[in-house]
């Protein structure tokens, strides 16, 4: 009897360490740690694919082609997880299936990054809230 009670609190202390790890928070890096003391001042974005988040991206601040620090927009949806490990999650939670990432450059040195799963369609809520991150953080 004491071995299956064991077994349960294991179990169900398992089960919820996998919930846990897949939150809804956004990850957020420094990877130039003097950032969290200096703002940027400006940013350069270059669009990729003209789609409807990169046009209203640009819409949120005033960009500069000259700058050095570079803004780089990243998203997808409809991701397919064929992994069994992640069977019960996907099954019964609202296991993510999509992403947008932001991430700021300095030529090819990652400073900053902005990154959250989600489990709809990028939307221009989410941009917004990740660009507001972003200027609370480094503009």
């Amino acid at each position: 009897m004491h071995l299956k009670s064991t077994v349960q609190i294991v179990f169900s202390l398992l089960f919820a360490a996998l919930l846990g790890g897949c939150g809804r928070e956004a990850e957020v890096n420094f990877y130039d740690k003097n950032l969290k003391q200096q703002s940027l001042g400006c940013l350069a974005y270059i669009p990729k694919n003209n789609s409807y988040l990169e046009q209203n991206l640009e819409k949120l601040y005033h960009f500069q082609n000259g700058c050095q620090y570079i803004l780089k927009l990243s998203y997808k949806s409809n991701i397919v997880c064929t992994s069994p490990y992640n069977a019960v999650l996907k099954n019964t939670t609202n296991f993510p299936n999509a992403y947008i990432e932001l991430e700021v450059r300095d030529g090819m040195k990652l400073l900053y990054s902005y990154y959250k799963d989600l489990s709809h369609k990028p939307t221009l809520d989410d941009l917004k809230e990740a660009f507001e991150r972003l200027k609370d953080d480094i503009l």
